[in-house]
């Protein structure tokens, strides 16, 4: 068990009088790590103050994200017909993500891996099927065990409909950086430009050498702003496997550069479906391999997620 008491009378005021509850987890998937909790009452909905802090990496426990377990009637921003939804398909909770910079985020493919491992070790839903609620609609997450390749605690989630706008239709560059790449937009609940990179359509550097503590800039701007992947195709398997390798890295809104970023894979494997028709990847990030499959009308994203450990926040 570990203490997290951030520094100074400031910090310790804060953790006094903390809507957050004084026992928390620490979670990642692949490499994509949050602040996770349960919230059985609807008493610990978080302001942005506190997720900026317990996200911080030096004067809180850090992390790329807060991700409060809650009801779905207990959230506070939820329209009647989002709740309505949820139990609709049978979703008795609820993932209430935020950005590490407070904000409110739709959707999280790795953070749905992480919660829903924490909820399985909560004995929140028995067998191996665990429906969520997101602020992209409810997803469905079977658990799979140990796989070979994948990891230990692996879940695949039906990530369910995707969107995207035509092939290269932006220019992505990276300032200080130079050369530029074309992207392409996904909506995925959540926006993402996917830039392939390494091509001859590409001018910036490998993707091992990119600077992404720099935010990339997307012409012409989307409004609600994006995340942003940057990817190289590593291998096409040319037998009826249908499989492609891919690497990437990412930018996320909110956060800056991550170890993983779930709906990010999912936009990155429907991109290079669009311009290589091949429909299954494992596509490394610098937190591990996934398996994305995509089809016509849905896209599947299967992962490890892991529990680093309990904390009890100091007051």
């Amino acid at each position: 068990m570990a203490n997290s008491a951030g520094p100074g009378a400031g910090a310790t005021g804060m953790l006094a009088c903390m809507s957050i509850p004084q026992h928390v987890t620490k979670a990642h998937a692949t490499g994509n790590d949050f602040v996770v909790y349960l919230d059985r009452e609807g008493r610990f909905e978080p302001t942005e103050e506190e997720v900026r802090f317990l996200t911080d990496r030096h004067f809180g426990i850090g992390g790329d994200g807060l991700i409060r377990l809650a009801h779905p009637r207990d959230v506070s921003d939820l329209s009647e017909e989002q709740i309505a939804d949820c139990e609709a398909h049978g979703a008795e909770w609820f993932m209430d993500y935020r950005n590490a910079d407070g904000s409110l985020a739709e959707m999280c493919g790795n953070g749905t891996r992480a919660i829903t491992l924490f909820a399985q070790r909560e004995g929140l839903f028995d067998g191996d099927v665990f429906r969520l609620g997101t602020r992209a609609g409810v997803k469905t997450l079977t658990s799979l065990g140990k796989v070979a390749g994948l990891g230990e605690h692996v879940f695949r989630v039906d990530m369910g409909a995707w969107r995207r706008g035509e092939t290269d239709a932006y220019e992505v560059t990276i300032p200080g950086t130079p050369g530029a790449a074309r992207g392409t937009f996904v909506d995925m609940g959540n926006p993402h430009v996917v830039a392939v990179i390494e091509d001859a359509f590409s001018t910036l550097p490998t993707v091992e050498a990119l600077d992404l503590v720099t935010k990339p800039v997307v012409a012409p701007a989307i409004e609600s702003d994006q995340n942003v992947e940057f990817v190289r195709i590593d291998d096409i398997d040319d037998d009826a496997d249908d499989l492609g390798e891919a690497t990437m890295r990412v930018n996320e809104r909110g956060c800056g550069e991550t170890l993983s970023c779930g709906t990010g894979l999912c936009a990155t494997a429907i991109t290079l479906r669009a311009k290589t028709g091949v429909d299954h990847w494992l596509i490394t990030v610098r937190g591990g391999t996934l398996r994305v499959d995509v089809s016509d009308t849905d896209v599947t994203l299967t992962g490890d997620a892991t529990i680093v450990g309990d904390v009890t926040l100091a007051r």
